[in-house]
């Protein structure tokens, strides 16, 4: 992280920190627990169509299991695979791609994606079965975004909010950016909703995450 996004962020991590309250916290559950439960019904015939396609497309696995964290350690995030089953091989045989992932953990025009899994992540699809991590604890509907272990150093001194908050299946970052927004600030908008938290805000996440999305406009 450059030394003025480090500065930034050592700035928004003097704040008072307010974490969640037992209530807080309870209601959080109980809001991600019927939202999540619901969704699933509804969505889980959509699913198993979606996994099936996939899964004629190239043979290889219709789901996809990311390695993250989140306050009780790490966890496999479900996904449904958006990219080719060698993904892993071709960011390793490719040095050049591999030091333009290092930047923001994202690629622009990723060669990796398959024509199917590019539908897929336009339409946020491919995030549906993370509805089950939401059930299961591990994840929230509205949180920061969901990290990989190794991304962990790039938060630094923020690196606090993922043992203050579980990830959210969407979140500030998520409905307020595009693509091409900097890693650092990623980390500002993070630590700017776990700082800020309250029932209010994840409500109003939840109701505009829907428009991004039809919009094609949310990450």
């Amino acid at each position: 992280m450059q030394a003025s996004a480090v500065a930034r962020t050592r700035d928004l991590t003097r704040k008072q920190r307010l974490p969640l309250t037992r209530w807080d916290r309870a209601l959080k559950r109980a809001i991600d627990l019927v939202g999540s439960s619901l969704l699933l019904v509804v969505s889980a015939p959509l699913i198993l169509l979606l996994a099936l396609r996939i899964k004629l497309h190239d043979g290889g696995l219709a789901f996809f299991r990311r390695r993250v964290i989140g306050p009780q350690g790490e966890f496999d995030a479900f996904k449904l695979r958006t990219m080719r089953v060698d993904a892993d091989d071709v960011l390793r045989r490719d040095p050049v791609l591999w030091r333009q992932f290092e930047v923001n953990f994202k690629l622009k025009d990723d060669p990796r994606v398959t024509a199917v899994g590019a539908k897929l992540r336009r339409t946020k699809l491919d995030e549906l079965p993370q509805l089950w991590n939401v059930m299961k604890g591990e994840m929230s509907l509205v949180g920061p975004r969901m990290i990989t272990p190794i991304e962990l150093k790039k938060y630094g001194d923020a690196s606090w909010i993922f043992s203050e908050i579980k990830p959210g299946l969407t979140g500030h970052w998520q409905i307020s950016s595009d693509e091409q927004t900097s890693y650092d600030r990623r980390i500002e908008m993070d630590l700017f909703y776990t700082e800020n938290w309250s029932l209010l805000f994840d409500l109003k996440i939840l109701i505009k995450t829907p428009a991004r999305v039809f919009r094609g406009s949310g990450v």
